[in-house]
């Protein structure tokens, strides 16, 4: 079993490469070669998000996806063909992550402005954070440098990406094989304070689970019957699903996590005290949210000459 103080031999080297792989990065990477980079993915990610205010929850979803399975490298973005399938269809995707037409856009205005130089797994990076602050929550700094997997792995996304149905241990195990301590893990999650979730994922929750408030259960069961309407949706946040702030942590207070793997946050184990400390200290989590986002950046990402940068995110060059 996995926990918040001993790591692996595979998560110390994790953290080994991370530290190597970030000196690569520089949050100024493209300020000589495409200077309006960072304004062209805010202004594509605030409209988009004042158009549908759940898209900025599926942007920081997709970079996440991203960087769980075999680093931050826009493998999540790129189609099946002729070579490989993708990661589009495996279990934790299929019918759920969304905003690809968003990043899409988001390329085509920057190969417009620079051809060929602002990678895929960058627009994810920048993104993700431009999403949080369009709505309310605090910025950090991305480091940018990265580069675009030639290849994805369905069978990596099926098994490196952690499940909404999982137990605290296995959350603690998935998340130190990345190199996240505890702490990290609980600030992580914290992103479900903002989008929404559909019905077959949480419906075992609502229907057979004892630690869930309630007359919450009751309410989502008026729009997640026992059998059908597996695709209706339901905010993360019980209470404000749109906006990025710390409601999420005081709904687990009150057993009112939407997903299994939420509520395993506060259920007696070794991340009650951080889930109570978030609660009530909004501008600790918002700070350790963004060092944590800083750090999956740092997942292995291609640098150099490794990959490419792809003139669509979808295909190969």
């Amino acid at each position: 079993m996995a926990s918040s103080h001993l790591f692996s031999s595979f998560s110390l080297t994790l953290l080994i490469l991370i530290g190597l792989a970030s000196a690569q990065l520089s949050p100024n990477f493209y300020a000589s070669s495409c200077p309006r980079a960072l304004s062209i993915i805010r202004s594509a990610v605030s409209i988009a998000v004042a158009r549908e205010r759940r898209m900025g929850a599926s942007l920081l979803r997709l970079h996440f996806h991203d960087c769980f399975v075999n680093g931050c490298d826009a493998s999540i973005l790129l189609d099946d063909n002729s070579t490989f399938t993708g990661e589009k269809t495996a279990a934790p995707n299929a019918n759920s992550v969304r905003g690809f037409d968003v990043v899409d856009t988001i390329k085509s205005q920057l190969e417009s402005a620079c051809p060929g130089v602002v990678s895929c797994a960058d627009i994810l990076a920048v993104a993700a954070r431009d999403s949080v602050v369009a709505l309310g929550g605090s910025s950090w700094t991305v480091q940018l440098g990265r580069r675009d997997s030639t290849t994805a792995s369905l069978n990596a996304a099926n098994n490196n990406l952690p499940s909404p149905f999982s137990d605290l241990s296995a959350l603690l195990s998935a998340f130190s094989n990345k190199g996240f301590t505890a702490k990290e893990l609980v600030a992580l999650s914290g992103s479900h304070t903002i989008g929404q979730a559909r019905c077959t994922i949480f419906r075992s929750r609502i229907y057979n689970e004892t630690n869930i408030n309630s007359a919450y259960a009751t309410s989502l069961k008026a729009n997640c019957p026992s059998s059908g309407g597996d695709n209706n949706l339901a905010g993360l946040d019980a209470s404000t699903s749109t906006v990025f702030d710390n409601a999420y942590f005081t709904n687990l207070l009150n057993n009112r996590g939407l997903l299994h793997s939420d509520q395993q946050l506060f259920s007696g184990g070794s991340t009650d005290a951080q889930v109570r400390a978030y609660s009530s200290n909004s501008a600790t989590f918002l700070s350790d949210f963004g060092n944590a986002m800083i750090k999956m950046g740092n997942l292995s990402p291609l640098t150099g000459t490794s990959g490419q940068i792809r003139n669509n995110c979808r295909k190969v060059n």
